[in-house]
């Protein structure tokens, strides 16, 4: 006779997911489609309510939709909205002790090291986990993830990495902050390369598509030259990333590194393009229109 007993399956994840936009929406779908259980908040209810269909739970406030939570992930626009979604409206109070918040919102590294310090004395606990792979990552769970806090607590969250694509960790809490503006500063850069490499040629009578083709594979070749480098020759500036986002990162990047003490001029010069681009209108275009800018300054359409 087997007297072996099977042990009883445990509990699918509780997981919040706070700021149902461009990422928020197919991250709180990947993890419901996996398995957890996901209560979602959003400003603007609608945005949330269109994650019912994949089982999602819509709660009216951010405090319900945490209540229950063993990790709440927050996706909101910057540091200032984290800080009023946690503090002013009640949701650190409201979250159950021990629980772990997981920011994947792109804030100042002094504001993620700020928030850990609020929720640790509250008895919570946190992670600065930005990430980066804009929508077309977190739909396919490619992301990759960078990742601010005690190794303890990136050990429990690995399985909620896992499902959203490839987590690192780079340091104390506000170093994925600081990661994730190296890396805005290098996709910034790089799309105004791009750019304006692709309009040099084109200016000079060059197939701009097939110079594109050309140049892949050799040392300029990048993700940037691949993907928004097509967007460039498709004119596709439908928003996946928009300027003014891109813009705030690169800001954030210098009010960093000036309260670093560092100089970062190349850094200085793209603000001033995304700035101007934002300034012309293109602010709700995809970053990648920064390329619509450097023709317009050129007299090209």
């Amino acid at each position: 006779m087997n007297t072996s007993s099977t042990a009883a399956p445990s509990p699918p994840l509780s997981i919040a997911v706070l700021g149902i936009g461009l990422m928020g929406f197919p991250v709180a779908r990947r993890l419901a489609e996996a398995g957890c259980q996901v209560q979602a908040w959003n400003r603007s209810r609608a945005k949330a309510e269109r994650l019912e269909p994949f089982g999602v739970q819509v709660a009216d406030t951010p405090t319900d939709a945490v209540a229950t939570a063993d990790v709440v992930i927050t996706l909101l626009e910057h540091g200032a909205a984290v800080e009023d979604v946690l503090f002013q409206q009640g949701v650190a109070a409201a979250m159950r002790p021990g629980a772990l918040l997981i920011d994947m919102s792109s804030i100042l590294p002094t504001q993620a090291r700020a928030h850990a310090q609020r929720l640790l004395g509250m008895g919570l606990r946190h992670l600065d986990a930005p990430v980066s792979g804009g929508t077309v990552g977190a739909e396919a769970g490619t992301l990759a993830i960078m990742a601010g806090g005690l190794a303890v607590d990136f050990e429990q969250a690995r399985p909620v990495f896992d499902l959203l694509g490839r987590a690192t960790p780079v340091g104390p809490h506000g170093s994925g902050q600081l990661a994730k503006l190296a890396n805005q500063m290098i996709v910034g850069i790089t799309i105004g390369a791009v750019a304006e490499a692709l309009l040099l040629c084109e200016r000079g009578g060059a197939d701009m598509a097939q110079v594109r083709q050309a140049i892949g594979g050799g040392f300029a070749d990048s993700r940037i030259l691949q993907l928004h480098g097509q967007r460039m020759v498709e004119r596709d500036f439908t928003k996946r990333a928009a300027i003014t986002v891109q813009l705030k990162d690169m800001r954030n990047a210098l009010t960093t590194a000036s309260e670093l003490g560092f100089d970062a001029p190349i850094t200085g010069l793209f603000e001033q393009l995304f700035a101007q681009a934002a300034d012309h209108g293109l602010g709700d275009l995809d970053h990648s229109a920064l390329f619509v800018e450097l023709a317009q300054r050129n007299g090209m359409h």
